[in-house]
Order: C-alpha cells, then structure tokens, then sequence
C-alpha cells in the first residue's frame, strides 16, 4: 500500500482563544507521533493552496463571502464568528489550503499516485452546513472532496463515513437529497450539534446515522459500525470512500463521553478498507476532523495513518 499524508505550516497559524480546544498543537502532537520509524515509508507532501472556487462544489457563493467578510486584517487579532467558530488572519488560507489537500489526495488516488491518503488539516469541516459556519468549521473540505471526485473523475457513488464522536450534521445537510452520496455517522448522542437520530435517514435513505449512548464503548462502537454503516456500504457498493476521521470518541478526550481505544480506530479503518478493496479499487482518502486530547489524538490518528499504510 502507498499512503500519502497531506501536511502545512499554515494549519497552525489558524488561531484560536486561549483555552480553545481547536488549537495547533492538535496537529503539533500528531506530528511527534509521526517521528517514529513506522512511518517512515508515508510519502508526507506539502498541501497546496485551493482556488476559492472550490468552495463552491458544496456551498453557495453567499456562503463563502459570509465567511471571507469576517476574517481579520490584524495579524493578531481573533474574531469570533458563531458560538464557538473562531477565525484569525490566516484562517481563510488555512481553510483552502485543507480543501487543496483533500482535492490533492483525491487525485492522487484516482491516478494511482497513492492507494489512499490522509489529510492532517485544520480546521476541520464535517459541521459547516451549506450555508453555516459552525462547530469549528468554516467549510466542508469532505463534502467539497466528494464533489471533486464526481465532478473531475467521474465516480458515481461516493460513501462518506464519519466516525467523530459529534455528528456530522454539515454533511447530512449537504447531501440529504443526493442518492450518489451515502453518508453514514457513529456519534454520541444527545451531544452537540443536536441532530444524528436513527430516524434522520435523507430524502432518498441515503442517509445512515447509528448513534451512541453517553459511556458506550468499544463492544458497542463495533456492534454500531458491524451492524448498521457496513451493511450500508455493502449494499450501496461505493467506488470511492471518504473517511471524516475525527478522534474524539477517545476515552480521554474532554468534549465527550465515549470510551474509545487506539485499537477501536485501527478496526474501524480496516473494515472500511476491506470494503474499499471489494468495491472501489482501494481509493479511501481520509479527513482529520475532531479530537482535542493530545495524546489521545495522536495514538489514534497514528494508528489509523498505520491500517492505512499496512492495507
């Protein structure tokens, strides 16, 4: 297996509040767990910068100059833009450049450059809504990446599967009504942003949600997983995977209450694969969403970015 990782400087200069649990060295940590010698064949690239028109593939127009009028001159200014989203001069760069490494990695799979990919970006997107900034995201870089991969490579069916510990009501939103898209979600629930129910199935039950009750654990994360999205994804028969890996069903992260191990994530990554290789030639390009404890975070991305490698 070739796995490529999607990486930049700039992601650390999006800034956020003291205190704030999107910060960079979210990335920062994930890189010192990279420094071990188990990746030492990842081919790591520089992430290039998005055209702003990319935005476009999954918002309209008002949507990306809602967000573009509130970014910052000042250098070392913040500005708060919803409950809890913040952004900081550099974050529109920040945002496009995320879109440009999940379009990058898209390709890379579909020319045969890479069996898969991984996009250590920030900030994350699976919140933004079409027309909403929310939840940390400006943007939905895996919304925009499954349209990329329709629009340039002609792929029929594209399933998106998001194991953030939050719902990725963005997501949802953007292809409730679009049967190309299968978007399946574990999530705790109730928990922020409030939606995720088993009954939210989309206009055309392409829509699979398995919430998890607060303190779930592995047995009950694997039986959500066995028992509702892989079934979905055998019978939509995806040709490409996009994975909104978030890290924070981890059993130390502080915004929420699943038990998750390491392990839970590298079991997960390999049955995604497994269908990946069934269905859709190994392309499976994967989204760095959530996860705010920093050593949680870098045990489980490591060992997601490891399944990846091993195939």
């Amino acid at each position: 297996m070739t796995t490529r990782l999607y990486e930049h400087k700039i992601f650390l200069e999006h800034n956020t509040p003291a205190g704030h649990p999107e910060r960079a060295d979210r990335l920062r940590s994930l890189a010192i767990a990279l420094e071990h010698p188990n990746f030492d064949r990842l081919e790591r690239l520089e992430a290039p910068q998005a055209n702003e028109d990319t935005v476009l593939l999954a918002h309209p127009e008002s949507h990306l100059l809602s967000v573009m009028r509130e970014i910052p001159e000042e250098e070392d200014r913040i500005r708060q833009i919803e409950a809890d989203t913040h952004v900081s001069a550099k974050s529109l760069q920040a945002a496009l450049t995320g879109i440009g490494g999940a379009l990058a990695a898209v390709d890379d799979v579909f020319a045969g450059r890479a069996d898969n990919a991984f996009v250590a970006s920030r900030p994350p997107g699976h919140h933004a809504e079409k027309t909403k900034a929310m939840g940390f995201c400006l943007f939905n870089n895996v919304a925009i990446a499954a349209r990329h991969a329709q629009k340039t490579h002609g792929v029929e069916r594209v399933a998106i599967v998001d194991w953030d510990v939050h719902h990725g009501n963005g997501t949802q939103d953007i292809f409730w009504d679009d049967p190309s898209v299968l978007f399946c979600s574990t999530h705790q629930m109730p928990l922020y942003p409030w939606t995720g129910d088993r009954h939210e199935t989309g206009a055309h039950k392409n829509i699979v949600n398995a919430p998890l009750e607060t303190n779930s654990a592995s047995e009950h994360f694997r039986e959500a997983f066995s028992t509702r999205v892989l079934p979905a994804l055998h019978e939509f028969r995806p040709d490409f995977i996009l994975i909104s890996a978030g890290f924070d069903a981890h059993h130390r992260d502080p915004l929420a209450q699943i038990n998750l191990v390491g392990d839970d994530f590298d079991w997960a990554t390999g049955r995604l694969m497994e269908i990946a290789g069934k269905y859709a030639g190994n392309r499976v390009v994967s989204l760095l969403e959530g996860g705010y404890d920093l050593e949680g975070l870098a045990e489980s991305a490591g060992l997601h970015i490891c399944r990846l490698m091993r195939g």
